[in-house]
């Protein structure tokens, strides 16, 4: 039968039907009803010129749609194994619900991981296991040049503006934080109050549209950063140059999400779109970088800053050393960004194609600095897929002193892996500045979530580090992680990378770093 012919009959009986409806009886219309929309639907779709299918399928074809709209839900609860979800399996946001929920998060009957596969990865249990430490190490956060040092946590709420998260999520982390002892980064949107109210410590980040510290043209203002970096809720500043999920480009935040109150916390118009430049006004080149970072410190007073990067180049990041040794000015900290990190909206081919990812990241950023002989004054926080007491321990033997949470936090609070983090429908009050979904989130309940699910598993890292026979975290090293390499064999990460020792760039770089060495231009962020 012929689409017209399908359309035809669809209309005589919806002709015939509100005939028997005005004729016969009222109750014809329960099939008139239906069948007159599904005859004006298939009409207009066979008129309509934007999608083909609808033309060849009036009617049906709108199924494939309804399918593609719910495929990620379908996926998600019906199709992916425990194991093998993207980006979080459904083991990883199980661990997190349950740790976050109070309920103890074990696996019966042992491990769906195929332990063959290439690229599985162990820490190295000792036979001579070591008591749990009974309270949680923290990290001094602040060289030589900063007056006012802070004691970070081992895990830590990771950058997300408001804005793009609701007030609620904002003040269920913030609360959390606090709650918690842990630090609280504000992502690049501003300091708001639902930052401030609750009392946790905050990480300020300043991204290129210096929200919160802006001139009206979009420039860097110094009076109103010195005025919000003073109150005491802010503990260190953050420079965000680029994230893990869009390296060298800015941020986009839809005009729909952009109220009269995020308007005047980011200080740009409402109900317009915001968009981030893909670089800073304020420097060019990296001693420029290095001379801002000693201005915001000087600016707050001493607090520590340092800057957070997704890494791409490693003659860039050597650059940027070099301009730290000329300058003698150290950043107090780094965060560094995997490319597997992200938490909203990225075009698909910068988050699948641009930037190193974490480990690689790390290797290079703690390499750098140690063998420029700066390792000692700045310190490496990690941020990137970190959800499990595994992964801090993996971090922190790998070159990291701390580690940054996002996406975990957001399950912790409620996030569904729904994936609707732009729409502005995300359906559990998370990502959304529409009222009625955003209060669905109890910040109460939320936040006691989020400060049980941070302790429950910085517990875990330090439950793994007495089975490896460590007693500090200063006391992980590369050797104690391995990984199943194409032969098959395991090989741990002190062999798969070339870790430099501190000093070794200035004395005598190693041939496959001398190269990159050489090229590095405290003057240029030109790769080379």
């Amino acid at each position: 039968m012929t689409r017209l012919a399908t359309v035809g009959l669809l209309i005589a009986g919806a002709v015939g039907g509100v005939l028997l409806a005005l004729l016969a009886t009222p109750w014809w219309w329960l099939c008139a009803g239906p069948l007159a929309a599904v005859a004006l639907t298939a009409v207009y779709d066979l008129g309509q010129r934007r999608h083909s299918v609808l033309r060849n399928y009036p009617v049906l074809g709108r199924l494939r749609f309804l399918m593609e709209k719910v495929r990620p839900e379908l996926q998600q609860y019906f199709v992916e194994r425990n194991y093998d979800g993207r980006p979080f399996d459904r083991d990883t946001r199980s661990i997190v619900y349950e740790r976050a929920k109070g309920v103890d998060a074990e696996e019966p009957f042992g491990s769906e991981r195929d332990m063959q596969e290439r690229g599985y990865e162990f820490l190295v249990p000792s036979m001579a296991p070591v008591d749990v430490a009974e309270e949680p190490p923290r990290v001094r956060i602040g060289g030589p040049d900063c007056a006012e040092p802070y004691d970070m946590a081992l895990l830590n709420v990771s950058a997300m503006s408001f804005g793009s998260l609701s007030a609620n999520a904002v003040l269920a982390l913030n609360t959390g934080a606090a709650r918690g002892g842990f630090a609280h980064d504000t992502g690049e949107g501003g300091l708001s109050g639902y930052h401030l109210e609750p009392g946790g410590d905050l990480v300020w980040e300043i991204g290129t549209g210096y929200f919160g510290c802006r001139t009206p043209d979009g420039d860097f203002d110094a009076r109103q950063f010195a005025e919000k970096a003073a109150h005491p809720s802010v503990r260190c500043v953050s420079l965000k140059l680029s994230q893990g999920a869009k390296p060298g480009i800015g941020g986009v935040l839809p005009g729909a999400k952009v109220n009269a109150e995020i308007a005047s916390v980011r200080g740009v118009p409402a109900g317009r779109t915001v968009i981030s430049p893909p670089y800073h006004r304020v420097f060019s080149t990296p001693r420029e970088l290095v001379r801002f970072l000693a201005r915001l410190r000087e600016l707050a007073h001493g607090k520590p800053v340092g800057f957070k990067l997704c890494p791409g180049s490693r003659t860039q990041f050597l650059a940027v050393c070099k301009a730290m040794t000329a300058e003698g000015i150290t950043p107090d900290f780094i965060v560094v960004d995997g490319a597997e990190g992200g938490t909203g909206a990225a075009p698909l081919e910068f988050a699948d194609h641009l930037g190193m990812p974490l480990t690689e990241g790390l290797f290079t950023v703690h390499s750098a600095l140690t063998g420029a002989g700066l390792r000692d004054h700045v310190k490496i926080g990690a941020s990137g897929k970190v959800a499990t007491g595994s992964d801090i321990v993996k971090r922190l033997a790998t070159g990291a002193d701390y580690t940054n949470a996002a996406r975990a936090m957001m399950f912790a609070v409620g996030c569904i892996q729904a994936q609707r983090c732009h729409t502005n429908h995300c359906p559990t009050g998370v990502t959304t500045q529409d009222p009625r979904r955003a209060r669905a989130l109890d910040v109460g309940d939320k936040a006691a979530r989020v400060a049980r699910f941070q302790q429950a598993t910085v517990d875990s890292a330090l439950q793994i580090m007495a089975a490896m026979g460590v007693r500090s975290t200063v006391d992980l090293h590369p050797r104690l992680l391995r990984r199943r390499e194409t032969d098959g064999r395991f090989r741990s990460y002190a062999d798969l990378y070339e870790w430099l020792a501190p000093g070794e760039l200035l004395a005598a770089p190693p041939e496959s770093w001398a190269a990159d060495w050489k090229a590095a231009d405290p003057d240029t962020f030109a790769v080379g």
